[in-house]
């Protein structure tokens, strides 16, 4: 059986979770507290040195970190990424666009705010930068979202909505004010109805 080492408020972590309840994979999920440094110990750190979950563990032993990374790996040869060259491309894209401009904004003042880090000088001057980010990374997925068929890649759910979904669907938990965009929102709500979902901490 998989593993699947991995946080259980983490947005990251989250993807993988659900893609394989969708996927209806068994996995085992290994829990680590991230406030009490449990991903950085040297046992940790040789499964992925960049000492971050999610990491995959496969059943012959070997590690794929990057929660982005793993469900590209989980979705090979099912519905959840496009059979075409450029689908594929674009499912990479949105991914790429997540991870560059979505995630460091969205997630970093969820993260502050959901684990009571207290609001050093340093935090408080790149609070409002990433707001302001996180807010233009918002207004791109709407714009998109206003012309496509519903979904990001090909009017289809793939894992480029799943990527997305993680983090905007908590954004509001990092200070997020989603009202000014009804198309993510409704698209937040089909995310939410596909068989398989799963909540962010359902175990």
């Amino acid at each position: 059986m998989i593993r699947l080492h991995d946080n259980l408020a983490s947005g990251n972590g989250y993807k993988a979770r659900l893609l394989l309840a969708q996927l209806g994979v068994p996995f085992r999920r290994i829990e680590y507290d991230i406030d009490r440094a449990e991903t950085r110990t040297p046992e940790f750190l040789r499964m992925n040195p960049n000492g971050r979950v999610p990491v995959l563990e496969l059943e012959d032993g070997r590690f794929l970190p990057e929660s982005n990374a793993i469900l590209f790996y989980l979705a090979e040869g099912t519905p959840f990424l496009p059979d075409d060259r450029f689908g594929r491309a674009q499912v990479l894209s949105w991914m790429f666009f997540e991870q560059y401009s979505h995630e460091p904004n969205i997630a970093s003042p969820r993260y502050w705010i959901t684990h009571n880090l207290p609001m050093t000088e340093e935090r408080r001057a790149t609070l409002e930068p990433k707001r302001r980010l996180g807010y233009a990374a918002l207004g791109v997925m709407e714009a998109h979202l206003k012309d496509c068929g519903g979904f990001f890649v090909g009017d289809r759910y793939t894992i480029a909505d799943i990527a997305l979904y993680a983090y905007t669907h908590v954004a509001h938990e990092g200070g997020f004010d989603l009202e000014g965009f009804p198309a993510v929102r409704a698209w937040l709500g089909r995310v939410a109805a596909q068989p398989g979902h799963v909540p962010i901490t359902q175990v």
